[in-house]
């Protein structure tokens, strides 16, 4: 009896102690296969282009092609949704911004939980978004387009690609008292091609766009950064144009769905540090006009302190101005 007394609670300490032995093994071997990225928006866009940047450097880290899965609508909440349903293997890791990730959680009705369905790996970079409009809008500069808007109530028309989109473009309104309908997309890049063709008047979008800007093809009248950008220096921000309320900066950050084992979050945390160090990556987020964070905000307790803040600061605000999602 005493002998077998002893076996049982042999094999229940075995038992015990073999999921962190489990855990362990996966972290060692982790990855063993490739693994997806879901991109809750269009290819083309800006959190496209900044997954593709990241992702390729990561695979050097871990040795596996990291996929990048497209799936745009509803605001990015129709792809965040489904990596939230993934399973938490570290298989699937989801490509956010302030607005799927915070923003969201106010303006859908969700079967997901924006800040507590997903554990965050790491933050990636700011972005100050810039006021773009079609090259044939007569305005030299914001004072004008605004004058113009006054002029014209109701005749311009303005993308909506995100959640934080409507909130900028909500704001700019009451702030300057102007009126204009806001068109619904599903992504920047159809938003794009129709400004470029001049079938929409304004979009409020990150600096990559800047390209058309020098081509000629869209103008640009103001960033929403507190300082001027570096890679554009000559356009000004709304702050200096007297209209502060409109100072705004957005995030994009790494997530995994909830319940993804801590060894494999600290590997891929790993791995997007090592990314964003690299001087290639760098020098390619640069040029898009976003910016890392410092080394030290590379973490996942400072990616859930973003979300708590966004939502702690927009939240309240999406409610009283009754925004929905579309």
């Amino acid at each position: 009896m005493k002998i077998q007394r002893r076996t049982l609670l042999q094999f229940a300490a075995a038992n015990a102690i073999a999921p962190t032995f489990l855990r362990a093994a996966m972290a060692q071997t982790y990855p063993t296969r490739p693994i997806t990225m879901i991109v809750p928006f269009p290819a083309g866009g800006p959190t496209d282009v900044i997954g593709r940047v990241v992702a390729e450097r990561m695979t050097k880290s871990l040795r596996q092609p990291i996929i990048i899965e497209n799936i745009g609508g509803a605001d990015g909440s129709i792809g965040t949704g489904r990596a939230a349903r993934a399973r938490a293997d570290g298989y699937t890791v989801n490509l956010g911004l302030m607005g799927t990730h915070a923003l969201n959680g106010a303006l859908y009705s969700l079967q997901y939980d924006v800040l507590n369905d997903f554990t965050p790996i790491s933050p990636l970079v700011t972005i100050p978004i810039v006021l773009f409009a079609r090259k044939t809008i007569s305005a030299k500069d914001l004072n004008e387009m605004v004058a113009w808007l006054k002029a014209n109530p109701n005749k311009a028309s303005a993308a909506r690609v995100t959640a934080a989109t409507h909130l900028l473009f909500a704001s700019f309104q009451k702030e300057t008292g102007t009126q204009f309908t806001l068109v619904p997309y599903r992504g920047t890049a159809p938003a794009m091609q129709d400004l470029v063709a001049g079938q929409i008047d304004l979009v409020f979008t990150t600096p990559e766009q800047l390209a058309l800007v020098r081509a000629g093809s869209i103008k640009a009248y103001a960033v929403t950064s507190d300082t001027r950008m570096a890679v554009a220096p000559d356009i000004p921000t709304f702050g200096e144009m007297g209209l502060p309320a409109l100072s705004y900066s957005s995030w994009f950050g790494l997530f995994a769905p909830r319940g993804t084992p801590s060894d494999i979050i600290g590997k891929l945390n790993g791995t997007v540090v090592e990314a964003l160090a690299d001087g290639v990556v760098r020098s390619r987020i640069d040029d898009l006009g976003f910016e890392i964070f410092p080394r030290e905000k590379q973490t996942p307790e400072a990616l859930a302190a973003l979300q708590k803040d966004a939502a702690e600061k927009w939240w309240p605000i999406i409610k009283a101005a009754n925004i929905k999602g579309e």
